[in-house]
């Protein structure tokens, strides 16, 4: 039986991980043995912060609807309470954009909320 060389195979395993690690900075992307390192960490980092990127817009949406709330003289929390009570079904992502995008839609959702808090 004949023996087995298996340069072709480590080459293109060496070649895929270099080509996977591209754009990093310094040995980290033309050496090996650290590129694959860099790389499994960066995986490690790209599928925690997946996560972590739903948290931090989540983060994002509250901010920009407490800074709007508060221009018409709410709170965030209470606002929230109010929109419960006035039986409005608008997600935060969504409130977030219309106070972002369109200052006076976002007026007339507070003044709906106040009214129910009111009530």
């Amino acid at each position: 039986m004949a023996r087995v060389k298996r340069g072709v195979t480590t080459h293109a395993r060496h070649k895929k991980v270099l080509a996977q690690s591209k754009g990093f900075v310094g040995r980290s992307s033309t050496n090996y043995r650290i590129a694959l390192e860099r790389l499994e960490k960066s995986l490690q980092y790209a599928y925690r912060d997946r996560r972590n990127k739903k948290r931090e817009f989540r983060a994002l949406w509250i901010q920009r609807i407490n800074a709007a709330v508060r221009e018409h003289g709410l709170t965030y929390s209470r606002f929230i309470a109010g929109l419960n009570t006035a039986g409005i079904e608008i997600d935060r992502k969504v409130l977030s954009a219309i106070a972002y995008d369109d200052p006076a839609a976002f007026g007339e959702i507070v003044g709906k909320v106040k009214q129910a808090i009111a009530a």
